[in-house]
Parts: C-alpha cells; sequence; structure tokens
C-alpha cells in the first residue's frame, strides 16, 4: 500500500484490481469464488482508504509557530 500510495494511486476498483494482481504474483492463493473475491476486494478498499486517510492526517499536520525547527504538534 506505501508503494501505491507514494505513486498517487487512488482508493478505487482499479487500484484494488492491481494489489489484488501483486499479491497473487507473491504467491498469495485468492480464492477463484467471485462471492469471495468480492469480499476481499471490499475489505482491501476498506484498509487502502484507511491507510490514505492516515496518511493524510500525518502530512498535513502542522508545525506550532513557537516550536523549534523539525519539532511537530503531537
Amino acid at each position: 500500500m506505501a508503494e501505491l500510495y507514494s505513486v498517487g494511486k487512488k482508493a478505487n476498483k482499479e487500484t484494488v484490481e492491481e494489489i489484488i494482481a501483486g499479491l497473487e504474483a507473491m504467491g498469495t492463493y485468492i480464492p477463484t469464488s467471485e462471492v469471495v473475491r468480492r469480499e476481499y476486494r471490499h475489505v482491501l478498499l476498506k484498509e487502502y482508504e484507511e491507510y490514505i486517510e492516515m496518511h493524510e492526517k500525518e502530512k498535513h499536520k502542522t508545525i506550532p509557530q513557537n516550536a523549534p525547527d523539525g519539532e511537530t504538534d503531537q
């Protein structure tokens, strides 16, 4: 997910298909049942959406004006 996020991939069906293809290429077994794959896609989409949200929040944290350089608001 980090790699997809770093190149700006959005949380959508195409990105989820890329994730699944990558997992299968690495040898991860994903059943061929369309019902199972649909559930798997849904879970991956939600996980990637949460990943993006978490990283966007981290990216937008601001440095307080009175803090020394390099220190962030926690």
